[in-house]
């Protein structure tokens, strides 16, 4: 900005608000606010901020900004109503309605005003009715369900459910609290009865979701202690209940401390950061504790991986982080590193362990410098240390294990801890033990040290003609099968790289056979045949390999099963088999001329396997849909377990894309629950994970309808990622696919329409209609002309000094005849939602006579009737144009146009000149045409 007067400033702030740049007018109101304004001046910019806020829908900014505009003027009537709606949003009717009262007595005439009190007013009667009645409901379902004469009763059930329901809004809530519910919810946690519980858990989390005060007191009532056991219950659905709470609990007073301890409902909170580590800290005590379900372990271990590392490293503080590793990072290591057979083990799930890697491997990416990782290393080290020195073979196995939980979660400690003094001999030595039980910790550890690049040329060189003699020697099908993936892991070192084989030829196939037979054997248990999974993850890099999976039937049913069932570790795996056989990793074509030169300079130049050629892939992925492979990927995103990392989440994104390249695998792909499927990985996950679900999305809504794709509510949800390949950092090929997509959206209705334009897309959408490919250029055009339905976008056109109609004038007279539909269409239908734009087209441009002529003898019947249109509406907009218009041309087309066979643009032509006639500015001949 040029402009230094606090009015310039403010004037400029004004332009914006009403071009719909309100971020660009908050700005400019606040830079005027840094100047020297007077006490007047202070007073509008306030009011005008609080309308900036009210837009952008921050309603605590807002009521913040009309209150200090208050200060400045306490009979400023636009500050007063502004504050009004902003409280009226954030639910305090109460308040909403002094200020409405106000403006009334200052403007009594005031018709807006008025409304707004009547309807308030209505609003605070319904909502007293609503308490008073919920009263004795409340009273009567808790004398019910404490009733014990009532026992297992339809009566009981219904009152339960009711309860449930009430809570969920706010108003019931709040009833049930101020009704001494949390007291009485406590007595139905103490009866033991599962349905009870269940009913005051879930009644629960409507009394704390989203209000940190009811949070924290609920905390004090029920004691965070109380809370935190309920997790560790062997009943899995009362403990999958605690842990929603929790997570609810979390979201509230994360927000608290966010948000400078205010609540919702305006109470101020002493500190929710001390409640939040109380509750963390107990949550801590729990992964270690005897008694505790595995189930509930591994939900703790979820709560704690949602809750503790930042969101985005955009956040400066990771305090929270660095206090859970300075308190709890033993006891993680502890879950992590037991064993499930011995007496006197913390009882774990196949999924402990797992979940505990992904916790670690959070943690350690949250650290922000050198000094937190060695700190990081330095426990890890020295835990493993006081278990592997002398605790005997029982300690050593136990820091074995955990220095496998390490290589599968944060890796660079993995690697430190098999650097310790004696580590790797251990695991070497115990491969050989004739007891099982050891033999499998030492195999598992020595496979997933085989994937780290300081460790592998030592395992290649020790580890393979020992991990061979295991799978022939070894009688136990457990201590094979994790044998032969480990050969497999050591023989898949080349990745896709034809040239680069570990192992003579048809040894791969063989191992990728016994694979699948294990696979196929549901003798085996659930955890063994994951490991065949494993092995076929890293084999699949082989297309033959690939060839072969593809046509087994038998073991792709397996795959699938295996990926529903509770053993939740195996996604990564699947989701890694199907990347390979979809071949949906990243690849890219070398340069033939630097293919040539490596050659020349004898260099290692990649080769792809001759059945890695798009011919071979097609053939594979339609193989894949007829198995069934979306139903199956569409349960794996719906798991709620911590395995489903954003790692795997980019995986089955990769999947999905490749799934939907041809157009008639689309309908397949839908049937089988894919569109639902992929619309939470395009919203969480890493960057290339949502990027690539988006481009999914967008295809899959390019080509099929997208009501019938996402019905009801789920439509909406889509716009977001569709957005999302709008920017910059997105190829072409996806900015023109979301472009697609957002007009097939945008022509549906006018809500979507709102939601396209709440996510900020227009100013991407008009940059893209100056792109120099012309498909993303016309992709462009038609998207804003379906938006230009919505009356946020016919402001935009109608502001002054912009050149968004010169663009869709100059842009019907291109030689691109999809280009020239496109804008001719938003042409007429802006020319007939808004008669003003009419007499600003001959002000754009000296050619827009000629275009319009162009537009209305062109062979294409379209174009013709768009141009017709056009031209009515601007004959019908001002008698002066239809002047200008009648002594051009443009009479003589008309009138051909009007003598054609009857059709819209005969019809159109036609009520031209009749229009002309009206005007006095043509005269009818003799026939009376």
């Amino acid at each position: 900005m040029t402009a230094s007067s606090v009015e310039q400033l403010r004037k400029e702030g004004n332009e914006l608000f009403k071009c719909g740049d309100y971020e660009g007018a908050l700005g400019a109101y606040t830079q005027a606010l840094g100047l020297d304004a007077t006490p007047q001046d202070q007073a509008i910019l306030h009011r005008n901020r609080a309308a900036c806020h009210l837009k952008l829908e921050d309603y605590d900014k807002a009521e913040t900004e009309a209150s200090k505009a208050i200060e400045k003027d306490g009979g400023d009537v636009k500050a007063l109503y502004r504050r009004s709606q902003a409280l009226e949003k954030l639910g305090r009717l109460d308040q909403a309605v002094l200020d409405l009262q106000r403006c009334v007595s200052l403007e009594p005439k005031n018709k807006v005003f008025q409304e707004a009190l009547r309807n308030i007013g209505g609003q605070i009667q319904e909502k007293v009715r609503y308490m008073s009645s919920t009263d004795a409901k409340v009273e009567q379902m808790f004398q019910i369900l404490l009733d014990p004469e009532e026992k297992g009763t339809e009566k009981k059930q219904k009152a339960s459910q009711n309860l449930v329901v009430l809570a969920r809004e706010d108003a019931g809530a709040e009833k049930i609290f101020r009704s001494n519910g949390v007291q009485l919810l406590q007595r139905l946690l103490d009866t033991g009865e599962t349905d009870l519980m269940l009913a005051a858990l879930r009644t629960l989390v409507g009394i704390c979701s989203e209000h940190q005060s009811r949070t924290v007191a609920t905390l004090s009532i029920l004691g965070t202690r109380r809370v935190v056991s309920i997790l560790g219950v062997e009943n899995q659905a009362v403990s999958l209940a605690a842990c929603h709470l929790l997570q609810v609990m979390f979201d509230a007073l994360k927000e608290g401390v966010k948000k400078g301890f205010q609540g919702k409902e305006g109470a101020i909170i002493v500190d929710p950061a001390r409640e939040l580590k109380v509750l963390i800290s107990n949550l801590l005590d729990l992964l270690t504790e005897v008694g505790v379900s595995g189930q509930g372990r591994d939900n703790a271990l979820t709560l704690l991986i949602k809750a503790v590392p930042r969101k985005s490293l955009k956040d400066p503080n990771n305090s929270l982080t660095l206090w859970v590793i300075d308190q709890g990072l033993k006891k993680i290591l502890e879950v992590g590193g037991s064993l499930q057979d011995p007496p006197g083990e913390l009882t774990v799930t196949a999924n402990s362990r797992m979940s505990a890697s992904i916790l670690l491997s959070k943690l350690f990416d949250d650290l922000k410098c050198d000094a937190e990782r060695e700190n990081f290393h330095r426990l890890c080290e020295n835990y493993i240390k006081s278990w592997f020195e002398g605790q005997g073979l029982a300690g050593k196995l136990r820091a074995i294990q955990t220095v496998s939980c390490l290589l599968q979660g944060p890796c660079d400690a993995g690697n430190r801890a098999l650097e310790l003094s004696g580590v790797m001999e251990s695991v070497i030595a115990l491969c050989a033990s004739e007891q099982e039980e050891e033999q499998l910790v030492a195999v598992e550890a020595l496979i997933h040290a085989a994937g780290k690049a300081k460790r592998a040329s030592f395992i290649t060189a020790n580890g393979v003609s020992l991990l061979k003699d295991l799978y022939k020697r070894s009688e136990k099908d457990s201590i094979r099968i994790r044998a032969l993936v480990g050969l497999c892991k050591l023989g898949s070192a080349g990745g896709t790289d034809f040239s680069m084989k570990q192992f003579a030829e048809g040894s791969t196939l063989k191992l990728a056979k016994q694979c699948r037979k294990w696979l196929c054997n549901d003798q085996i248990d659930a955890g063994t045949r994951r490991w065949a999974v494993e092995g076929l993850a890293y084999l699949t890099f082989d297309a033959d390999v690939k060839e072969e999976f593809v046509e087994d039937a038998a073991a792709l049913k397996a795959l699938f099963q295996l990926s529903r069932s509770e053993e939740r570790s195996v996604l990564f795996a699947v989701a890694s088999a199907l990347v390979n056989c979809t071949n949906s990793y990243d690849y890219e074509e070398p340069d033939p001329k630097m293919v040539e030169l490596a050659k020349y300079a004898k260099q290692h130049v990649p080769e792809q396997h001759p059945k890695d050629k798009p011919s071979f892939v097609r053939a594979r992925v339609k193989k894949l849909l007829a198995a069934g492979v979306v139903s199956a990927m569409a349960c794996m995103v719906k798991t709620e377990s911590p395995v489903l990392t954003s790692s795997c989440r980019e995986l089955l994104s990769r999947v999905f894309l490749a799934l939907v390249e041809e157009v008639e695998d689309r309908g397949t792909v839908v049937a089988q629950g894919g569109g639902r499927a992929l619309i939470p990985l395009a919203l969480e996950g890493t960057d290339v994970g949502q990027t690539k679900a988006a481009q999914a999305l967008a295809k899959l809504t390019i080509t099929s309808n997208p009501e019938m794709t996402f019905p009801g509510e789920r439509i909406y949800e889509v716009v977001r990622p569709l957005v999302s390949l709008l920017h910059l950092n997105c190829s072409g090929l996806q900015n023109f696919e979301a472009l697609m997509a957002l007009t097939n959206l945008a022509g549906i209705s006018e809500r979507l329409r709102q939601k396209i334009l709440k996510e900020k897309a227009v100013p991407m959408i008009e940059g893209y209609m100056f792109e120099e490919h012309e498909m993303i250029r016309r992709a462009a055009t038609e998207c804003m002309c379906n938006l230009a339905m919505s009356k946020e976008v016919q402001d935009l056109f109608e502001a002054q000094g912009n050149d968004r109609l010169k663009l869709l004038v100059l842009y019907s007279g291109e030689d691109d005849e999809l280009l020239q539909r496109a804008a001719a269409g938003g042409l007429a239908m802006l020319t007939s939602m808004r008669p003003t734009l009419c007499s600003r087209i001959p002000q754009v441009t000296t050619h827009w006579l000629e275009i319009l002529q162009a537009l209305l003898l062109s062979s294409n019947r379209e174009l013709q009737h768009r141009g017709a249109v056009v031209v009515l509406n601007m004959v019908e907009a001002s008698r002066q144009i239809a002047s200008t218009l009648m002594e051009s041309e443009m009479m003589e087309i008309l009138s051909v146009l009007a003598k054609g066979d009857q059709s819209p643009v005969t019809r159109a032509a036609a009520a031209c000149l009749d229009k002309a006639v009206e005007y006095g500015l043509i005269q009818p001949n003799q026939d009376g045409e």
